[in-house]
């Protein structure tokens, strides 16, 4: 993830270690996943340059020789926040998992640029943390194995998905049978799928799909209360603190990735 000399959509050059105004970034609120949108896309894993994310753990310069051998494999990213918006929830987990390289996938430009430049402020401004975070515009419900090996992530995160409320237009929700199997795939067993959404029906939509799928169990209550993560769900994000605001309600459906004996 590189500086840019000016944000995009107006926003005029940042200041060094200065976040980055959203007004400059204005965008819809959600994109039709189903469009055909033109940005890169690696061919398989192996194609996703990691040192334009993470140059803190992938040097430009690798050296070479014994050395290079002897060298532990890379990490690999292991969250993955599906449809991060402006990044709260990214910004939120990474001091908590500070060993962790997590990447949000937005599909949306300028929301896209915003959370880069954010990243980069915070990095800035605080020297050796935020260096485990990152942004992509990509389209998740598309192009997922192209960024992720069988069984790399241990956490997936949907967070206020768009709700497509029209029934001819569900095929567009981020969480359905046919997409769980790709979720599925990356995910290694154990790994854990948080959603949430402030909508009722689109809330039994999403725990409907998981509790059908064979690859997902329901995480129970005692270990949803020990969780750490969960709490961030309903407070990090521009979405969750618009309900909170708003007195709303929000609806969340967390499960395990489980085993089938043949696997």
């Amino acid at each position: 993830m590189t500086r840019t000399n000016s944000a995009s959509g107006g926003g005029g050059q940042q200041a060094a270690g200065k976040l980055p105004r959203k007004r400059f970034y204005r965008a819809r609120a959600h994109s039709n996943p189903l469009s055909d949108s033109h940005f890169p896309v690696p061919v398989s894993p192996d194609e996703f340059d990691l040192s334009q994310h993470y140059p803190r753990y992938f040097p430009a310069d690798k050296g070479g020789g014994e050395e290079e051998e002897s060298r532990s494999p890379p990490p690999r990213i292991r969250f993955a926040d599906v449809g991060c918006g402006f990044g709260g929830l990214l910004v939120g987990l990474s001091p908590l998992f500070p060993d962790t390289l997590m990447i949000g996938m937005e599909l949306r430009d300028k929301v896209t640029e915003y959370v880069k430049e954010r990243i980069l402020a915070l990095r800035t401004s605080n020297p050796g943390q935020y260096d485990n975070i990152s942004v992509v515009r990509t389209n998740s419900m598309k192009y997922i194995p192209n960024y992720f090996r069988k069984a790399q992530l241990t956490k997936m995160f949907f967070l206020f998905p768009d709700p497509h409320f029209k029934e001819k237009n569900h095929r567009r929700r981020v969480i359905s049978m046919q997409l769980l199997d790709e979720y599925a795939y990356v995910m290694e067993v154990g790994g854990i799928i948080y959603t949430i959404t402030d909508v009722e029906e689109l809330g039994e939509w999403m725990r409907s799909c998981l509790e059908k799928h064979p690859l997902f169990e329901a995480v129970s209550d005692e270990e949803i209360k020990a969780d750490p993560v969960v709490k961030l769900l309903s407070t990090a994000t521009e979405e969750s603190q618009k309900v909170a605001r708003n007195g709303g309600q929000t609806f969340h459906a967390i499960f395990r990735r489980i085993s089938l004996p043949e696997e």
